[in-house]
């Protein structure tokens, strides 16, 4: 199996002046192709060839675990953002929300705090359990849910090359802004 790099539902442009449009060009246009032309290399003539990239997350190491999650964590995220996001989630997923965290805006403080604090680059999820339990955890470099056992919801990447054309050192402005794209719709869809 060949990967292919998904085209993006929008413009490069679309979703200024959050991410401005250099910002996804870089990111999701050469960061991203390039961990898809790296899996496929990797994959090639193995036994991870004709595998779900879910699967070979959960069961590969090494360089090979780096880019395939790599690949996977960036649409993830890509395709949690629109345009036309922002505003809250509504349905089960707020109520999960709210029971787990108190509220929608404790949610997004902690959200926001848990990727501030995480030490160099990586990633912070929002992840639900077999039961509906909602996490909020942050992973170092490619880490992903998918290798705890739960069901990832929302990504935000904290990787430096995620926001610093726009915001150079402001890792807290940039995912605090990330709130205005965030695409409520998809994720509540991944909730069950």
């Amino acid at each position: 199996m060949i990967y292919v790099q998904p085209e993006l539902p929008y413009d490069e442009a679309a979703l200024e002046p959050v991410i401005s449009a250099k910002t996804v060009h870089y990111h999701y246009g050469v960061h991203e192709k390039a961990y898809i032309d790296n899996l496929n290399s990797l994959i090639k003539d193995t036994r991870f060839e004709d595998m779900e990239l879910e699967e070979i997350i959960r069961e590969s190491s090494g360089p090979l675990f780096n880019n395939a999650s790599q690949a996977w964590n960036h649409i993830f995220y890509f395709f949690s953002l629109n345009p036309d996001g922002g505003g809250e989630p509504s349905g089960d997923l707020r109520k999960a929300i709210d029971r787990d965290f108190g509220s929608f805006e404790k949610f997004k403080e902690d959200f926001v705090k848990a990727g501030t604090s995480l030490f160099g680059s990586g990633w912070v999820w929002l992840s639900a359990d077999a039961d509906g339990k909602l996490f909020i955890t942050a992973e170092s470099n490619a880490g992903t849910p998918l290798t705890h056992g739960l069901i990832p919801l929302l990504t935000f990447d904290v990787w430096e090359h995620a926001y610093y054309l726009d915001y150079q050192n402001r890792r807290a402005e940039a995912l605090t802004k990330l709130w205005d794209l965030v695409d409520w719709d998809v994720v509540e869809s991944r909730y069950f």
